[in-house]
C-alpha cells in the first residue's frame, strides 16, 4: 500500500520546451506529408465544367486512388481510371511562359476508344452518349470544328495548338478518333466553352495528379479574376474575400460530392 501510495506522490514530468517543439513539427510534418502526397487542393478558376464544378469552388483532391499502384505499398487503394471520372491532370502543353498548367476535365475516351462528336453530342465506340450535365451548342453558337470534331481541320480553329494541329491527322480513323495506349482523352462539361483535348490533344496517364473528391469552400468569384496576376491584384482579391466571406461564400456548395 506504502508502494502505491509513493507512486502515486511523484511529481508528473512535464514537457519540457525542446519536446513541445519537437511534438509541432512532428504534426506539421505529417500534415505536410498528408497534403503533399495524399491530398491536395486546388481552386477552380474557370467555367469549363459547370455544373460539375463552378468558378470560386475549391475542392479537396485524392492524390491516390489513381496513381500507378506502388509495390511498397500494397495496403492502399489503387483503381484504373474510368470513363467519367473527373481528373486533374497537368495541361500536355506547357504555357507561353514556361510553366505547366493544372486542368480539370471529364474522362471521355480510354485507351482504343473510337470518339467523334456530332453537333456536339459525344460518340464513343459508335453509341451516342447521354449526357444531361453537359452543356449542347445552339444554333446561335455552332462551331464546326468544336461541335463535330474531328470531321473539319483543326487550321479552322485559331485556339488548337500547333503541335495538335500536326498530329490529329495520324490519330483518325474513319469518321472517329483513336485513342492511344497510355493516353485519354478528356472534355470540359461546359463543351461550348472549354478548350480541352479537343484542341490540345491527349493526356498522357503520367500527367494525371488525381481525382477531386469534394469542395470545401466555394466563393463566388468573376472567371477573369484568373487573368489577375500581379502582386497589387492578388493582395486586391485576398482583401475582398476577407471583408465578404459570409456574404460571398457559397454556403450551399460546402461539402458537395464531385461527380
Amino acid at each position: 500500500m506504502a508502494e502505491v501510495e509513493e507512486k502515486q506522490a511523484k511529481p508528473r514530468h512535464d514537457e519540457t520546451p525542446l519536446e513541445a517543439f519537437a511534438s509541432i513539427c512532428g504534426v506539421l510534418a505529417v500534415g505536410l506529408f498528408v497534403l503533399t502526397f495524399v491530398f491536395q487542393n486546388f481552386a477552380i478558376p474557370s467555367s469549363s465544367m459547370v455544373k460539375a464544378l463552378l468558378v470560386g469552388d475549391h475542392v479537396l483532391v485524392d492524390r491516390i486512388a489513381l496513381a500507378p499502384p506502388a509495390p511498397y505499398a500494397p495496403f492502399i487503394y489503387y483503381r484504373n481510371i474510368r470513363h467519367g471520372d473527373i481528373i486533374v491532370f497537368y495541361k500536355p502543353t506547357l504555357e507561353a511562359n514556361g510553366e505547366h498548367l493544372f486542368l480539370v476535365k471529364r474522362v471521355m475516351g480510354l485507351p482504343g476508344d473510337h470518339i467523334h462528336l456530332r453537333g456536339g453530342i459525344v460518340y464513343r465506340n459508335g453509341v451516342a452518349l447521354d449526357e444531361p450535365y453537359a452543356a449542347k451548342p445552339s444554333e446561335f453558337d455552332y462551331n464546326a470544328y468544336r461541335d463535330d470534331f474531328p470531321s473539319v481541320s483543326p487550321t479552322t480553329s485559331v485556339d488548337v495548338t500547333a503541335e495538335w494541329a500536326e498530329a490529329l491527322p495520324g490519330y483518325i480513323q474513319g469518321q472517329d478518333l483513336v485513342v492511344p495506349p497510355g493516353m485519354y482523352f478528356a472534355m470540359g462539361d461546359n463543351r461550348t466553352v472549354s478548350l480541352d483535348s479537343r484542341f490540345w490533344g491527349f493526356v498522357p496517364r503520367s500527367n494525371i495528379v488525381g481525382r477531386p473528391l469534394f469542395v470545401y469552400w466555394s466563393f463566388d468569384t468573376p472567371e477573369s479574376q484568373e487573368y489577375k496576376t500581379s502582386l497589387a491584384d492578388r493582395l486586391s482579391w485576398i482583401l475582398h474575400e476577407t471583408i465578404h466571406f459570409f456574404d460571398g461564400t457559397r454556403w450551399r456548395r460546402t461539402l458537395h460530392r464531385v461527380k
